[in-house]
């Protein structure tokens, strides 16, 4: 498996939707708003700091992780999941930001701040959506972030997600849904069954078993868009962002709403857009100081990047490709011509005419002089295609301005782009060892990243050491749940080793990979008995 940093040529076969295969639980999810209870009354014992709107029913932050878990390991093994970690990054920025002033508000619990996942899974799939799931998890897909053209309008979404996970909205729902989950859970699986071979029937199946439910429930399920709406405002703007972002999400949200729905928007349907909430965020807006916000280089270039991920088609690769030698291109604003080259280079990476990707890059480049943040995703873009084009020196030495990768947050990303670009940069220079060593570094602060696991087993095979190399392949099925293929990697790795007997260096290593071996078949263990239990 290698590390994703840029999408497949153009032509591969779509392989469905990145919840399709979901649907027996993903739905509950991302669609539990429209499922939800008519009144819920508040436990009398409810644990102070606990959110206001109901309670959260009999699920615990325990069981509901543990739900999150199950549902995350499908997201990671469906073929429309993706690590791309120049996107990632980005996200992921806004994400921890977002985190930081909802623990300043008090809005997020230490027990879930502990105990919660918190990862964004990105899902290449053009639609333009984002779902919040149990457990801290959330799913984003590249349609979404490739139609935002602010860091604020993403904040907006990733806030209001954020909200139904810190308001255990969620939680709730399952747990007060005693009577009618048998019902909606047998809807759901014969959806996903169905869906396998029909995407069609399998929706028509999934909606039908849901629509009494939904029909009567609807108000509630407003009343929580709204609490999200008012808490991810709050968490946006004292995250720094501008509250502008949410209104003008809203805005693009309301003009789609008033075409016909041909399927791109399916956030719309999973958050219903009333007048009420846009009123209300209006109102909200109006309240703070308005600051005049310049182009948003960066975002408009990682949109960009998401749309060409998202697997677009050939046609649109090539409008896309053909658009910087259209009439009237120099005289459109800056900002404008900066996405179309980041798009245009990238396309041409798809059409496979990579000196011409390269040509674009470096058009692009001066255009965005001045803007640290743009700056830094052009170099790495660069970096990007001189590894492809199989010139990793060149990739070395445009990485050498970017500053490391930072381990200040251990959950956080920042500078891994970069870092793993690097590894690989190094890695076919010769250079294996270095990159080995930056990504143990890496690895140690950031033990559930699977692409940095992966990059360090090609490092380590690189310099013919197998037993490590099998130790990391291990490791980055463990960090996406996969647990199974853990067990396989590191049986592998134990039984190289009594066909190798080595020093002390090798004893210890292979103590580490008894020792990840139990942990991994003990977690297996209990997965499947998770897998009962919500089954």
């Amino acid at each position: 498996m290698k590390t994703v940093l840029a999408p497949s040529p153009a032509g591969a076969p779509r392989a469905g939707r990145s919840v399709r295969r979901l649907a027996a639980a993903a739905v509950l999810a991302a669609l539990a708003l429209a499922a939800a209870p008519a009144r819920a009354q508040p436990a009398p014992d409810a644990p102070r700091g606990l959110p206001s709107l109901g309670d959260a029913g009999e699920m615990t932050p325990l069981e509901e992780r543990k739900l999150g878990d199950l549902i995350a390991r499908e997201l990671y093994r469906d073929p429309d999941y993706i690590d791309d970690a120049v996107v990632g990054e980005y996200v992921d920025g806004i994400w921890r930001a977002l985190m930081v002033g909802a623990r300043a508000r008090g809005e997020l619990p230490p027990e879930l701040d502990e105990r919660y996942a918190w990862r964004v899974l990105l899902g290449r799939d053009r639609s333009i959506n984002a779902f919040a799931l149990p457990g801290g998890y959330m799913g984003l897909h590249l349609g979404l972030v490739g139609a935002v053209a602010s860091r604020d309008e993403l904040a907006s979404v990733l806030g209001h997600e954020m909200s139904h996970i810190t308001q255990r909205h969620i939680a709730r729902l399952l747990g007060q849904q005693s009577r009618q989950m048998p019902l909606l859970i047998a809807a759901m699986v014969a959806g996903a069954v169905a869906a396998s071979k029909n995407p069609q029937a399998g929706a028509a199946l999934a909606v039908g078993g849901q629509a009494a439910v939904i029909q009567q429930q609807l108000n509630f399920s407003r009343d929580m868009e709204r609490e999200a709406d008012r808490v991810g405002y709050a968490v946006m703007t004292q995250a720094g962002f501008a509250p502008q972002g949410f209104v003008s999400m809203f805005e693009k949200l309301q003009a789609a709403a008033r075409v016909d729905d041909n399927g791109e928007w399916p956030y719309l349907r999973s958050h219903p857009l009333t007048t009420q909430r846009i009123a209300d965020m209006q109102q909200r807006q109006q309240t703070l100081p308005r600051r005049a916000l310049a182009p948003d280089l960066e975002a408009l270039l990682v949109a960009a990047r998401a749309r060409v991920l998202s697997r677009p088609g050939v046609d649109a690769l090539r409008t896309w490709a053909d658009e910087p030698g259209q009439s009237g291109f120099a005289s459109q604003p800056l900002a404008r011509r900066a996405g179309v080259l980041y798009a245009a280079a990238l396309a041409q990476v798809e059409l496979r005419d990579l000196p011409r990707a390269q040509a674009l890059a470096a058009q692009l480049l001066p255009l965005v002089a001045g803007h640290p943040r743009a700056t830094h995703q052009v170099h790495l873009l660069q970096a990007e295609l001189a590894l492809r084009a199989d010139q990793p020196q060149r990739a070395l030495d445009l990485l050498k301005a970017e500053a490391p990768a930072t381990t200040s947050d251990p959950r956080g990303q920042a500078g891994r782009a970069a870092l793993l670009l690097r590894a690989q940069a190094l890695t076919r220079t010769g250079q294996a060892g270095e990159a080995a060593s930056q990504l143990r570094t890496w690895v140690g602060d950031h033990p559930l990243d699977a692409s940095a696991w992966q990059a360090l087993a090609q490092a380590e095979a690189a310099q013919g050491q197998t037993l490590r190399a099998l130790r990391a392949e291990g490791e980055a099925p463990m960090a996406q749940l996969d647990y199974a293929g853990a067990v396989n990697r590191w049986r592998a790795a134990q039984d190289w080793a009594r066909q190798h007997p080595g020093g002390s260096a090798e004893l210890i290593e292979v103590s580490i990979v008894d020792a990840r071996l139990r942990q991994a078949q003990a977690l297996l263990h209990q997965q499947r008995e998770d897998e009962k239990k919500f089954r």
